[in-house]
Parts: structure tokens; C-alpha cells; sequence
């Protein structure tokens, strides 16, 4: 339940709302540098620990809500970091990472094989082997001249490909997302009055919170320049394409080397701003990992990462080069890698970075299955999770959907006393009631297939600045990528917006399931103090970054839930 985000890298897993846009649906994966924290439940599925947020980014992401609704995972914890060291906060959230199932296959321009008429305008080959596309090809009358030595890829697509088409298809489907958020997303779920820290924090834990984000603000925005600076130059300029110009072998090999090496670029950029951001978690306790720890679970995430990516550029390079309108099928694909990858990740890729075991019998397991069966949500098992071996910071999720739901908990999170315990899970069960993971993960496997049209619509006039021919050209994955990550910086504020009232809603659910707000406020505390979250975020940091209500909302939110019910309020 916590929307602090991860630091240094982007990829966003964990919420309910942003990670399902992220596509990625990656829940909770440790190794991401985290500073900061805003007190909620949980980590949702779609973004990385690392991933500060500004951009929305990674999956695994250390924020409950962060959203993403995009993931297989709803957090709702209280507590702002991943397992994986995901400290609450602001961290450097600026890296939007383009490692999101959702949104990277969309693809880009192509261009006409030979002997094809476009548009009305007959093209010709210089001399050169017009099958293997030696030589200059000039259509309608513009030459593009093919890099040395190597070959060019020439699609069996002709015409434009359908862009009027896809221009429609791109409005109606963004219609679609939007009545789809529109209609899942509780607008309304309960006033309350303005928040205030002073009355339930002491001056000296209101100056350390203050103290840590100041901390972290400036890894936090560094992370967020470098993010969009890199991605500038992935799109803007050929730099990309010089680059993976020089990998050699059949299209597909390039275009798992060019990921490959595009990633590892970026990250040897980003690697010891992780550096400085760990050492931050460190000095105030919310890290316990050791640098092998730390290194081999970043180096993990982005493993995942990869893997994702690769599987959709080479499904949507291998369209581009049989289909006209690739756009059509990649849009399809797109939706339904989001949907598979949010329903097997908890399964397939979060044992990667923690083991999980069944919480053992005793009256807390007890009261968490009664009280599961009497809110009406299956639940066949409560999994713990070896959090401690990261962090300090508490936490709980829900991630999956169907067969594979699950309700997590921090092993961190059982010190706590067991009625705080139950309300944090009480919280999970909301968001599990109201299958936030499922609509989730539907807004994001639709936001993926729209990011596939407008890949293909965008990439076309961007074809001669970036030094690529068409999206069948293994030298365009750095200009996808970058693509992609502008794509999250854009949509993170959005997705934001829809996880803080997810968060809220499951506030709510919790207050009227256990009737106890005063033990809400006493969690809540526990998790802002514990996790220093940030209790009064500036504007631009609660826009950009937080995936939950703050604390003190989240305990305004409880005192007139109270008031409302004739409960004495806390």
C-alpha cells in the first residue's frame, strides 16, 4: 500500500492501476533502488523496484500503488518499498523504462519492395542487388542511401501500410481506454478534510521524513533527466542507429543484440546512480541488503526486462516484414502478451526474487482466511515473502488474477501487531473484491495495443532524423525503446491518478470490513514512520510519483470514514 517509488530504475510493477498500463505487469521485483516512500499498503505488479517512478516506469517497482494498474499485482500495502529494497519514495523516479509488455510492440514505418508502386509513385532501385537491397532506393524521388556493408531489409509490405486506418483505430481505441478507466476507476469514494501531519507525527519524525526525501530529491530528478535525455537521443538522432549498425547476423540476432546492447548502455549510465541511492536507503536503515545482494537482483530485474522486451520487438519486426497493416496484428499481440504476462508472472518471474512460503498455522493465518471467506473473495492460500533479506520496509500485494491470485506478505510486516496485520490484508481483499488487478491489466493491455498503432504512426517521420529505414530494419529497436519510454513518462501521471483512487477505494473497503479506524491509523503511522514516507509531498512530486494517497490523507480519509459511521473518531 505504499506509493513510494522506486529509484533508479523505471519499470513499474506493483500497481494495481500503473502496472497494468506498464503492460509489464511485474510485481515486486527486488533489486531496484528505491528512496522514498509514501506510506501505502503495498507494491502493484507493473513496476520495479528500482524503478523510481518519474516516469513510470520498471516493473517491480518498490510502490503499492504505483500503479500500475498494469501488472498482475496490486499492491496495497501500506509500506512503500519492494522486497527488493524498494524503499518508499521518490526516488530516482525519473527513469520511465521502456521495459513495459504493454507497451513495446509498436512498431514503425515501412517502406515498399521493389517493383512496388506507392501512393501512385513507381520506385526503381540504383544498381546495386535489388534482392538484397544493395545500392540506393529512391521512392517518389527521395534517395535513402543503405549503410556500408550492410543489407537492407526490405519488407514484402507495400503502400503506406494503412496509416489513415490506423489514425482511426488509434482515436477509437484511446476512446475505448478511456471509458474502460473511466467506468473501473471509484471517482467518488469519501471526502475528507484537509490532512494534517502535526497532529498524528512528532516534530522529530516529520524532520526526518523531510530530511530523507530531501535526500532523495535530487537522485530522484537526476534519474528523471537521464531518462528523458536518453530517450531524446534514441528518437532524435541516428545515434542508435550508428550504433547497431555495426552488429552483424540474420535480422532476428540483431534484434536481440541491439536490445541487448541498447539496455546495457543505458544501465552502465544508470548503474551508479543505483549506487547513490542504495547508499541513501542504507544510511537510513531501509536497505539490509549487501552490494552481491543488491547487484544480483538489479541485474536480475533487467534480465526480465530484456526477455520481455526482446519477445515483443522480434514478434513485431517479424509481422512488419509479412503483413501490410503489421499494426492490426501487432496491436493484437500486444494486448494479449500484457494479459499473459500479468497472469504468469507472479508464478514464473516472482520466484526470481523471493521465496515465498505459506503462512504457517495459527490464529492470524486463521482470522486472514475467515475474514477472506466472509468478504466473498476466494482465497486459497496467504504466501510470506523473505522481504527482511532486502529491506526493512513493510509491505503487502495482491497480485495475479483467477488461478493465480495471491495474497503476499512481507515477512517484515509480521512484527506488527496481528490486528494491523489483518487491516493491512483486509486492504489486499479490497482490491481482490473488486478485481482492480483484472481492469488493471485490461487498461493496460489496451494502452499496449494503442502504443503498437501509434508506434507505427510516429515512427514514419522520424525514419530519416534517426537513420532507419523502416520498423523491419534490426537498427530501429533503439528508436522503439526510446519510444517507449516517452510513452510512460506520458502516461505515469495518468496512471497515477487512477491508482490513488483504486488505493483509496481499498482504504475504504478495509475500514467497513474490520470497522476499526482506529487500528487503520495506528497502521498507518507504523507504515509512514517505518517506511519515512513522505507526509507532505510538494505538487509536482505527488503528480509525478505517487501512486497512493499519503499518509496523513490516508488518515484524514479514516477519521471522517468514522465520523460518517458513528464510530468515536481516533
Amino acid at each position: 500500500m505504499d506509493d513510494r517509488r522506486d529509484t533508479d530504475d523505471v519499470a513499474g510493477e506493483g500497481k494495481v492501476v500503473d502496472g497494468a498500463m506498464a503492460a509489464v505487469g511485474a510485481a515486486g521485483h527486488p533489486g531496484e533502488d528505491t528512496a522514498r516512500g509514501d506510506g501505502s499498503y503495498g507494491e502493484e505488479a507493473a513496476e520495479s523496484e528500482d524503478a523510481a517512478r518519474p516516469g513510470h516506469p520498471r516493473p517491480g517497482t518498490a510502490d503499492a500503488s504505483t500503479a500500475h494498474p498494469d501488472s498482475a499485482r496490486s499492491d496495497s500495502t501500506m509500506a512503500p518499498g519492494d522486497a527488493a529494497g524498494s524503499a518508499p519514495g521518490k526516488a530516482v523516479r525519473g527513469g520511465a523504462e521502456w521495459h513495459t509488455p504493454g507497451e513495446a510492440v509498436r512498431g514503425g514505418a515501412e517502406w515498399h519492395a521493389p517493383d512496388e508502386v506507392a501512393r501512385g509513385g513507381a520506385e526503381w532501385r540504383a544498381p546495386g542487388d535489388p534482392e538484397r537491397g544493395e545500392g540506393k532506393r529512391h521512392v517518389r524521388g527521395d534517395a535513402a542511401e543503405p549503410v556500408p556493408g550492410h543489407r537492407e531489409e526490405v519488407p514484402v509490405t507495400g503502400g503506406d501500410g494503412g496509416t489513415r486506418a490506423a489514425a482511426i483505430a488509434l482515436v477509437l481505441l484511446g476512446l475505448v481506454i478511456v471509458a474502460v478507466a473511466a467506468f473501473s476507476t471509484p471517482w467518488q469514494v469519501l471526502t475528507s478534510g484537509p490532512p494534517d501531519p502535526a497532529r498524528d507525527f512528532s516534530a522529530a519524525q516529520i524532520a526526518r521524513a523531510q530530511a530523507f526525501d530531501a535526500a532523495t530529491t535530487l537522485p530522484s530528478y537526476l534519474s528523471l533527466a537521464l531518462t528523458i535525455i536518453i530517450a531524446g537521443i534514441l528518437v532524435a538522432t541516428p545515434f542508435s542507429a550508428r550504433v547497431l549498425g555495426r552488429l552483424r547476423g540474420p535480422w532476428w540476432l540483431r534484434v536481440v543484440l541491439g536490445t541487448l546492447v541498447i539496455t546495457a548502455l543505458v544501465e552502465l549510465i544508470r548503474w551508479p546512480l543505483g549506487i547513490w541511492v542504495e547508499t541513501i536507503l542504507r544510511d537510513y536503515g531501509l536497505s539490509t541488503q549487501d552490494w552481491a545482494g543488491w547487484a544480483g537482483d538489479r541485474l536480475k530485474n533487467l534480465g526480465v526486462e530484456v526477455f520481455l522486451v526482446c519477445v515483443m520487438l522480434l514478434a513485431l519486426v517479424a509481422l512488419a516484414r509479412k503483413v501490410r497493416r503489421w499494426w492490426i496484428p501487432a496491436a493484437v499481440g500486444a494486448f494479449a502478451l500484457t494479459v499473459v504476462t500479468s497472469f504468469v508472472y507472479p508464478v514464473v518471474f516472482e520466484p526470481l526474487f523471493n521465496d515465498f512460503s505459506s503462512m504457517r498455522q495459527g490464529p492470524l493465518r486463521t482470522n486472514l482466511l475467515d475474514m477472506a471467506e466472509r468478504d466473498g473473495v476466494p482465497v486459497e492460500d496467504v504466501l510470506v515473502a523473505d522481504a527482511s533479506r532486502r529491506t526493512t520496509a513493510l509491505n503487502a500485494y495482491v497480485s495475479g488474477f483467477g488461478a493465480t491470485r495471491r495474497i503476499v506478505v512481507y515477512d517484515t510486516l509480521l512484527r506488527a501487531p496481528q490486528r494491523e496485520v489483518e487491516l493491512v490484508v483486509a486492504h489486499e481483499l479490497g482490491h481482490a473484491k473488486y478485481d482492480d488487478v483484472l481492469y488493471g491489466t485490461v487498461i493496460g493491455a489496451l494502452s499496449a495495443g494503442f502504443g503498437a498503432i501509434a508506434l507505427f504512426l510516429v515512427l514514419k517521420p522520424l525514419r530519416r532524423r534517426t537513420g532507419v529505414s523502416s520498423i523491419t530494419d534490426p537498427r530501429a529497436v533503439g528508436v522503439v525503446m526510446g519510444l517507449m519510454t516517452i510513452g510512460s513518462l506520458i502516461m505515469g501521471p495518468a496512471q497515477n491518478v487512477i491508482s490513488r483512487h483504486i488505493e483509496a477505494r481499498a482504504d475504504v473497503h478495509a475500514l467497513d470490513l474490520t470497522g476499526d479506524p482506529a487500528t487503520f491509523i495506528a497502521m498507518q503511522k507504523r507504515l509512514a514512520i517505518t517506511n519515512i514516507s513522505d507526509l507532505s509531498p510538494d505538487a509536482v512530486e505527488y503528480v509525478l510519483y505517487a501512486s497512493h494517497p499519503s499518509g496523513p490523507e490516508r488518515i484524514a480519509m479514516a477519521r471522517a470514514w468514522a465520523k460518517l459511521n458513528g464510530v468515536p473518531e481516533p
